[in-house]
């Protein structure tokens, strides 16, 4: 009896141990979001996703230096991509930097809502959104199939991008195959203006939680970080001002194919640099790896990146 039982438990055991081996992979993450204070201002990074770039093309740089250079951090061209936008509740408002691209830049992004909600919010507690420019993938975000995702918000971005972007005689400036840019702005933004809640601002002007828009003109004519001061603390969404971690904060003069003025923009970047370094300040970036949020190094004529410390909430 004492044998038997002792064999029965055992292959009790191993069938048991065998169908935990195998179970089916999941394939799946946690929800896209991270949530940090900044004093006593909460800020929460939200993923739209991420997407491939061929960046050995887009930057303007040999392309062979640029492999080269992705390979010394284990990386490739296509480069996988991340889109961020950040969500801020300060007690009073709850204010969203960027939209991701919604359904305008392939399946592997318009993931916003779903992890807006995964953090505990749903689009319309939002009260305002700051655009930090009118790329597709930083407005996709403001509609699905035509209507407004956030119903109660104001939206604002800087007249300068507001005027290019939104101006049909602009649009007809440029070459036909170029016109596609103007044409998503305009689907993006046309329901808000419509609905009276697209308000431009002019650069330097302090919004809803006394976050400041900063001029940084040269990724696009009014492309805009803003700034967020809590207690002792500051965060500087920086948008656009960078693209490829990899080669660009080692080489902050490369620019990208994104960028509308190359001179402009490789002045701001350069700036931005300096200011974050020299003030020790958090910035946060669209494009940098999930959450994008850390602090910069000068490292000699380059930069180096230091990743936010992960720190649980609870």
């Amino acid at each position: 009896m004492f044998k038997r039982s002792v064999l029965t438990l055992t292959l009790a055991s191993t069938l048991s141990f065998s169908a935990i081996a195998s179970a089916p992979q999941q394939k799946t993450s946690a929800p896209g979001y991270y949530r940090m204070m900044l004093g006593d201002v909460e800020v929460t990074a939200i993923s739209d996703g991420t997407t491939e770039l061929p960046v050995h093309q887009l930057l303007q740089m040999d392309a062979d230096k640029v492999r080269e250079k992705l390979a010394e951090f284990y990386r490739q061209s296509p480069l996988e991509t991340s889109v961020n936008a950040y969500l801020i509740n300060d007690g009073e408002s709850l204010i969203l930097i960027d939209t991701g691209a919604g359904s305008m830049f392939g399946a592997s992004l318009g993931n916003l809502v779903r992890n807006i909600e995964a953090a505990g919010y749903s689009t319309d507690q939002i009260d305002e959104v700051y655009i930090t420019h009118m790329h597709s993938d930083h407005i996709g975000g403001l509609i699905d199939d035509g209507e407004r995702v956030f119903k109660n918000a104001t939206v604002r971005a800087d007249k300068h991008d507001a005027d290019y972007w939104l101006s049909k005689q602009q649009m007809q400036q440029v070459p036909e195959a170029q016109q596609g840019g103007f044409k998503a702005a305009m689907k993006a933004l046309d329901a808000y203006a419509e609905a009276g809640q697209f308000k431009p601002f002019v650069a330097g002007e302090t919004l809803a939680g006394n976050i400041k828009s900063v001029e940084a003109y040269g990724h696009t004519p009014g492309h805009t970080m803003y700034r967020l001061d809590a207690g002792d603390q500051t965060l500087v969404f920086w948008g656009d001002i960078m693209h490829v971690a990899e080669v660009q904060f080692d080489q902050p003069q490369v620019t990208i194919a994104f960028d509308s003025n190359q001179d402009e923009a490789r002045e701001r970047r350069i700036k931005a640099y300096a200011e974050a370094e020299k003030e020790g300040y958090y910035v946060a970036g669209a494009h940098l790896p999930f959450p994008g949020v850390g602090q910069v190094k000068s490292d000699g004529d380059a930069y180096d990146w230091v990743p936010v410390n992960y720190s649980p909430m609870w």
